[in-house]
């Protein structure tokens, strides 16, 4: 039991690591939509989002990572973060 409850502990460590990353990720996404909002930019930018699709399919690919799980992710993040941009931008 005891490399279970090791194994167990380090993925809990791991969530937490995912957990303060993505809050980290939309503090600075945040910031974007501010500045893309003072500037008068669109909240959404097609060309990087298709630009970090590959990224993140090459991403996972290197990671040992299923690509398609890794877009399903990425693009449940994306839409919060184009959400979010919306409402900095006032544009609900």
């Amino acid at each position: 039991m005891s490399d279970l409850s090791a194994l167990r502990d380090r993925i809990d460590q791991l969530d937490a690591i995912l957990v303060h990353t993505l809050a980290e990720r939309f503090r600075q996404t945040a910031r974007v939509g501010a500045l893309k909002a003072a500037e008068g930019l669109p909240p959404r930018d097609a060309d990087r989002e298709s630009a970090q699709r590959a990224r993140i399919d090459s991403l996972a690919k290197d990671a040992g990572l299923d690509p398609e799980f890794a877009r399903k992710i990425h693009g449940l993040i994306v839409d919060q973060v184009k959400e979010n941009h919306r409402k900095i931008s006032g544009d609900q």
